[in-house]
């Protein structure tokens, strides 16, 4: 599948999603995409950072200032916005998430919207204890797409869960396994009824278009993906939405992520 590029000129606010999976890693490919794709905001996770060593410096130098909730080696979220714009109200954690201490929310308000960055756990097998905290967890952000209802709202980030067949390259391989399943897929529409849209379907309803592909095996050049890195805005923010992408050439390269940059352009 040829990765969606957006529309330019560039719209009145481009906002971008990426599981970078290490930002002291990925922090040159970050960087590139700054320049490349001059997005307002960029919702980051898996940065995997020690709170003290997050790259606030190197990203002002490029007109970006950030917020962030850091925890060490594992997990850890970010929120980045043009300096020109800023990011108002910051605020780290989700009400209600079973673990407080993983780094897996944090929200800010940028250019009137409140976004959220978020990294869903992953919930390694169904029936762990591990799998029921993820469902807790994606009871705790429906609570907080309920309470968000009326604010014009994106929350982008991994969501470790594929909305349905049409985004798992092997629906087959994947039966009975995280991601897939019914309760996943269930909270996944409990959260969208609370008046979010998951910005990508609403433009492409019936196209193919993964975000993650394991590192071995070739996966990436076999097209064997999966869809698990989402855009959801809230209603009032779909009437303006212009496109959606997946920029595959970040899964490229050197040292790349095994997910890709999600791109939405929305109209002013």
């Amino acid at each position: 599948m040829a990765a969606h590029r957006p529309s330019l000129p560039c719209p009145a606010l481009r906002a971008v999603t990426w599981n970078v999976n290490s930002l002291k890693v990925r922090l040159p490919r970050v960087l590139e995409l700054l320049a490349e794709h001059a997005p307002d905001v960029v919702c980051l996770q898996e940065t995997k950072t020690e709170p003290e060593a997050f790259p606030e410096a190197e990203l002002l130098e490029v007109g970006y200032v950030a917020t962030h909730h850091s925890a060490g080696r594992w997990a850890g979220v970010a929120i980045l916005a043009k300096s020109e714009t800023g990011l108002e109200e910051p605020s780290r954690g989700l009400p209600g998430e079973p673990e407080t201490s993983e780094a897996r929310w944090v929200e800010a308000t940028v250019a009137g919207i409140r976004v959220a960055s978020v990294y869903v756990p992953n919930g390694r097998a169904v029936g762990s204890p591990q799998f029921e905290g993820k469902l807790a967890f994606l009871d705790a952000m429906i609570g907080r797409a309920g309470e968000l209802q009326g604010t014009p709202t994106l929350v982008a980030g991994d969501m470790n869960v594929a909305p349905t067949d049409l985004d798992v390259y092997d629906p087959a391989a994947f039966a009975e396994s995280t991601h897939v399943t019914p309760a996943e897929r269930g909270r996944l529409e409990l959260l969208l009824e609370q008046g979010l849209v998951d910005a990508y379907r609403r433009l492409h309803p019936e196209e193919t278009g993964y975000t993650w592909w394991d590192y071995r095996a070739g996966h990436f050049h076999k097209r064997m993906g999966l869809r698990i890195d989402l855009a959801l805005i809230s209603e009032d923010l779909a009437g303006r939405l212009e496109a959606c992408g997946i920029d595959r050439d970040y899964r490229k390269g050197p040292k790349p992520s095994d997910h890709a940059p999600l791109l939405v352009d929305l109209s002013g």
